[in-house]
């Protein structure tokens, strides 16, 4: 029965491949939403099924087993099977703890040094301009107390022309109104929970830039436009060195892969909702919770049982 709560874990490993089809052919705010929850699902499972497979190797410490009032070793299988499979799940679970902390400390340092570098500029309707010769530009969330931003450096402004700059900022304006951020770091504490779900930022990421696009592309009235300031403020971010590190969280126009981007808004607008890779991703969190829910069941009774209770009354 321990397998249930194996099962969990190894189930991460086909959602990227579904990621990939979904955020090709559905609509790009579903599939953003589709993706972003699947990996938070997905991820939520492999730390509770860790957390449960850690507590026969817990209750060997007597404080504890005296708290859980266990009169007699909890039975979950097999001696050597168990004691491997809990001393694993405990270093799993420290590794995913020094990886959300080291993580979460350098995208909060990040975004602290953002903040300092538009602190004090004048802005106007949420914009401010840094005078920096490298092309860029980004949307940074404001935080609990602060205000969101759409970042753009002097460089990019002289890149585009004028209509290709307001369908980047269109571009950025959608990040910060949908609140593409909160997905972006819901996708990055997923990937620190398993390797399988850190391949899956990168398409969180695209998914959030496909949104975005088709909103510039909306707000616009041209797509070939928007496709044009996509590929142009790519090509001009590129072809100077980068400046400081962006955070995580500050959603720009000219990440993740352009010419697939650009290509998608040369196209019709995807009007696709459901495909078999969504509906897959449904069912792979479906048997993640109930895999999940048995095994905790399961362990539960052997709980009970180590306490003398008669799990049948």
């Amino acid at each position: 029965m321990i397998a249930l709560l194996l099962l969990p874990l190894l189930l991460p490993w086909a959602l990227p491949p579904l990621a990939r089809r979904t955020v090709e052919r559905v609509r790009p705010d579903i599939a953003l939403v589709a993706i972003t929850g699947a990996s938070a699902a997905l991820a939520v499972g492999v730390v509770a099924c860790l957390g449960v497979l850690l507590l026969p190797l817990a209750v060997r410490v007597p404080q504890l087993a005296a708290l859980l009032h266990l009169l007699q070793p909890l039975q979950a299988g097999p001696a050597a099977l168990v004691s491997t499979v809990s001393a694993v799940a405990a270093g799993a679970l420290a590794v995913t703890l020094m990886a959300a902390v080291r993580g979460g400390v350098a995208e909060a340092a990040r975004l602290r040094a953002a903040r300092r570098r538009v602190a004090g500029l004048p802005e106007a309707g949420g914009m401010c301009v840094i005078d920096d010769d490298r092309p860029d530009a980004f949307a940074l969330p404001g935080g609990p107390r602060g205000t969101d931003r759409i970042v753009v450096t002097a460089g990019m402004l002289r890149a585009l022309d004028s209509q290709e700059r307001e369908a980047l900022l269109g571009h950025e304006r959608a990040h910060l109104t949908a609140r593409h951020h909160l997905f972006l770091a819901v996708a990055a504490l997923a990937g620190w929970c398993h390797p399988a779900l850190a391949a899956v930022v990168t398409h969180v990421s695209f998914a959030v830039e496909r949104a975005a696009d088709e909103s510039a592309a909306r707000a616009c009235g041209d797509r070939r436009l928007a496709a044009r300031a996509v590929g142009r403020a790519a090509l001009a971010a590129g072809a100077r060195p980068s400046g400081p590190e962006r955070p995580v969280l500050a959603a720009g126009g000219t990440t993740g892969p352009v010419p697939a981007r650009v290509r998608a808004l040369l196209a019709q607008a995807p009007t696709r909702r459901v495909v078999p890779a969504l509906l897959a991703m449904i069912l792979l969190c479906s048997a993640a919770s109930v895999s999940s829910a048995a095994g905790a069941i399961w362990l539960h009774r052997g709980v009970e049982i180590a306490q003398g209770e008669n799990p049948s009354d």
